[in-house]
């Protein structure tokens, strides 16, 4: 008896390239910083601050304001970001243009989707269900879903195994370095966005392909990467 293979599994990256997240993410960072007496942040600094967490982005606020930060200070930091920024929550966060329509087709087309963010649980998943997102994912795996986190191979490896997928029918979206560096560490093709949080340009992080919005993602552009992926293993 011959099995049926597993279904293609599409995996997402929530800031950046599910939800535009950015004026939210500056808003509660100010707040937290404003504490310490720094100058407030701007959207142009956040894509250098933003990929691994916001105890990881406070620290990178601190480092961008070259003002030292006590190791015994970042947890309750750490505590003032959370509670404003869940407070806030959705705030001015909203899903990107045409994320709906496409996550409904590749649904359709028989593709499973998933969530592999580095934000933690207790701010992912309050923010995709508020938004209605969670319906539509498999799995949501977050930065401390697991003890390693993107680039590390392992969180995909992890969000596949959890969404029942197979890691040769499975492709990456996301918008930054730690996103596409994951998949390629993790033998996955990739498809990087251009209007997420990269401090560089998205070509130079060599996804598979790069696309402008969400209207190029389709399932037949889906099922072009699987193959080409297939045939690579």
């Amino acid at each position: 008896m011959t099995s049926r293979p597993l279904s293609p599994l599409a995996i997402f990256d929530l800031d950046g390239t599910l939800v535009d997240t950015a004026a939210d993410l500056v808003s509660s960072l100010n707040h937290t910083i404003a504490a310490a007496g720094l100058a407030p942040v701007t959207y142009d600094d956040l894509t250098h601050l933003v990929g691994q967490g916001a105890r990881v982005m406070i620290k990178r606020a601190f480092a961008l304001r070259e003002t030292e930060l006590p190791e015994a200070e970042i947890e309750p930091l750490y505590e003032r970001f959370i509670t404003h920024y869940r407070a806030e929550m959705p705030g001015e966060s909203r899903p990107y243009p045409g994320i709906i329509n496409t996550l409904d087709a590749l649904s359709e087309a028989g593709i499973t989707l998933a969530v592999c963010t580095n934000k933690t649980e207790i701010l992912a998943l309050p923010l995709l269900e508020e938004l209605g997102l969670t319906r539509y994912f498999a799995a949501i795996t977050c930065g401390d879903t697991f003890s390693f986190r993107k680039p590390d191979a392992r969180h995909i490896l992890g969000t596949i195994e959890k969404a029942g997928g197979d890691v040769q029918r499975s492709i990456m979206v996301g918008d930054s370095i730690n996103d596409i560096l994951a998949a390629k560490n993790a033998a996955v093709p990739s498809i990087g966005v251009t209007f997420g949080y990269s401090d560089v340009p998205m070509v130079e992080l060599e996804p598979d392909v790069v696309i402008d919005d969400f209207t190029a993602l389709t399932p037949a552009l889906f099922e072009e990467l699987v193959a080409k992926g297939a045939a690579a293993a």
